[in-house]
Order: C-alpha cells, then sequence, then structure tokens
C-alpha cells in the first residue's frame, strides 16, 4: 500500500536533485521541443486545453456580471498564475512520448494515480494562495486609490483608469505587483511540477529545487518568462481562444526544461 506522503518523498527523504547551469539558446530549444509535441497530436492538446479560454471567458463574465469591474483584468490576468498547475495533464504527455508510450489524450488525466499526487496538490494550493493574495492586493490598491465605491459602467471604468492621474498610479503599480507575483511563482515552480511527476521527491524538494535551478540560471529563467509572458498574451487574442494552442505548447515546454535544468537520475 502507498505511504501517504507530501513534504517529502515516501522514505521522509528530503531530496536534492542535481541542477545543470544551461544557456538562453537551450531555453530556446526547449519551447521548440514544445512546438513539435504539440504538432504531434494538436487536435487532442487543443481539445484539453479549451479549458483556458472557457475558463478566462467565464472569469469575464462573472466579474463583469457582479459589478467587480476593478479585478477584471486582475483575475484574468492572475489567472496565468495557476497555469503551472493547470498544465499538469500535458506534462505528462510529454513523458511519455520521450518514453516511447502511448500519447493518447485520455493519458493526461494519468496523473491522478501519481504517487506524488499529495505533494502536487500541495504545491498547486501554494498557487491558489498566491493567486487569491494577487487578488486581494488588486483590490486593496484599486481602494486606496479610488474609495470603496464601484463604478456604475464600463465606461465610467475605462475613464477612471486611461483618464485620471489615480489610473495611470494603478496600472504602474498593479504590473509593479504583478510582476512580483509572477517572479515568485516562476522562481518556485518553473520545473516544480514536471520533477514531482518524475520523480517522487516531495513538495519542499519540488520548490526548492526549483528556487535553486533559477538562482543557478538567472538569465535563462528570466528568459523563459518572457517566453510565458508573451505566449499568454498571444493566446489572450482573441477573447483568450488562443490559449488553445498557447498553453499546451508552454506545458510540453516546461517538461523539455525541466529536462535540461535537472540532471537525470542513473
Amino acid at each position: 500500500m502507498a505511504t501517504f506522503h507530501v513534504m517529502s518523498d515516501a522514505q521522509h527523504r528530503v531530496a536534492h536533485p542535481q541542477v545543470r547551469k544551461i544557456t538562453v539558446g537551450e531555453v530556446w530549444d526547449a519551447f521548440l521541443l514544445g512546438i513539435d509535441d504539440f504538432r504531434e497530436q494538436p487536435s487532442h492538446y487543443a481539445f484539453l486545453c479549451l479549458l483556458f479560454p472557457l475558463s478566462g471567458v467565464i472569469l469575464m463574465i462573472w466579474s463583469s456580471g457582479a459589478n467587480l469591474m476593478p479585478i477584471m483584468f486582475p483575475l484574468t490576468a492572475g489567472f496565468a498564475l495557476l497555469g503551472p498547475l493547470l498544465a499538469l495533464g500535458l506534462y505528462e504527455i510529454s513523458r511519455r512520448r520521450e518514453a516511447g508510450l502511448d500519447t493518447s489524450w485520455y493519458h493526461a488525466f494519468e496523473v491522478r494515480r501519481s504517487p506524488a499526487l499529495p505533494a502536487i496538490l500541495a504545491v498547486g494550493a501554494m498557487l491558489v494562495v498566491l493567486f487569491i493574495a494577487w487578488i486581494l492586493a488588486a483590490d486593496r490598491l484599486y481602494a486606496s486609490l479610488f474609495g470603496t465605491e464601484q463604478p456604475q459602467s464600463l465606461s465610467m471604468f475605462l475613464s477612471q483608469v486611461f483618464g485620471t492621474a489615480a489610473g495611470w498610479q494603478m496600472i504602474i503599480l498593479g504590473h509593479l505587483i504583478g510582476f512580483c507575483f509572477a517572479a515568485v511563482v516562476l522562481a518556485t515552480t518553473v520545473i516544480a511540477f514536471p520533477l514531482l511527476l518524475d520523480r517522487d521527491v516531495g513538495a519542499v524538494s519540488a520548490v526548492e529545487t526549483s528556487l535553486r535551478a533559477t538562482m543557478m540560471n538567472p538569465i535563462p529563467v528570466a528568459f523563459w518568462g518572457l517566453i510565458v509572458a508573451a505566449c499568454l498574451m498571444l493566446g489572450s487574442i482573441p477573447v483568450f481562444a488562443g490559449l488553445a494552442v498557447m498553453m499546451p505548447i508552454l506545458g510540453h515546454a516546461t517538461w523539455h526544461l525541466y529536462r535540461k535544468l535537472i540532471v537525470a537520475e542513473k
């Protein structure tokens, strides 16, 4: 019977996988390999990733309907903070393709049988907490500049944002705060989920190894962050539909980035 474990591995140890130093060129190569994985069976992956544009649209409709226009953008932008968790099935598909196994779309759901599932959920819970903290921070920023009264219409809200000094202050500060949240997520989970799928090392090791990989490769990891940001911006046009292509590419590329950053077990 499998041992229930979260923070460490099944033997209650915290592993320290060896990290490689890589180049920006290797990061780009990982991205190209992600495109190659997507081209192998794009219909399967697009089907799986309809979740992303659909969820984005739902978030926009919900926030507008609930008169929560001030946090509409933070909701949709912050949704990307959950991307590393939501792409779990894509890592599994790339792992299976690398091993020469069947890559039919339903294998993406094999993640639920992983012995590291409790640790995966723990790291996922960390991302959810960061997502909620980002929304609360954005809401607090708006309230500090405009008060607690909600705008009566979209045109009034846009006028506040782009037609006042406080609005531009909110744009600048909001992007700076969002950058900090994104940087934390990137540094702590850049290869955390692929590592947990590949090796049942526990949540602490997954996050710690991601941090070590980031500190050893600050420029390549920052370049990867720029690729992710650019793809998500492109995928948001029109109405998040492009995420059905961009998310699987990024998911597969993350697996290949993991392979380049972490030394394989002997």
